[in-house]
């Protein structure tokens, strides 16, 4: 099977949610994709056939990201969206998605950060100025003495 075969395939089977499944196809088709990784994940040579292949390894990336955030693998979660940083620094939803991590575990300044580049990036993305404000509301709340661990908890 082809690079382009076994994405196509795992990107049905990630909208199926068959995530087992399209978390090994999409492994294999970074492999498949990759010769070398820099140290902060990004790669430095992705034997690209053309814009099209970055883009798919950059989704790759950031759908074995979505997997192991639902498992609540959150560090290797943070690992593949960084990565898809690295293949394609000017799209917006990987920063967004590793922001969401870094709120959720109350890293509000990483989260602050990766939102505020998101809608840098594009600015009508409404859930990354939702997610900044409430990341920015949060971090007051947390500098003033309040437990926000507690709200994050109960949902909010």
């Amino acid at each position: 099977m082809d690079l382009d075969d076994l994405f196509r395939q795992a990107e049905q089977e990630f909208a199926g949610q068959n995530f087992e499944t399209a978390e090994k196809q999409y492994t294999d088709f970074i492999r498949g994709c990759e010769r070398r990784k820099g140290e902060g994940g990004e790669v430095k040579d992705a034997n690209p056939d053309s814009r099209e292949r970055l883009q798919d390894l950059m989704t790759a990336y950031n759908n074995r990201g979505q997997i192991k955030y639902l498992r609540v693998d959150f560090d290797e979660a943070v690992e593949d969206y960084t990565a898809a940083i690295g293949v394609a620094p000017d799209v917006a939803v990987p920063y967004y998605n590793r922001g969401q991590i870094h709120y959720r575990l109350g890293r509000f300044d990483a989260a602050i950060a990766d939102f505020t580049k998101a809608l840098e990036l594009q600015p009508d993305f409404p859930d990354a100025h939702i997610n900044r404000q409430h990341a920015l509301s949060d971090k007051q709340k947390r500098n003033q003495g309040f437990n926000t661990s507690d709200w994050k908890s109960e949902g909010s």
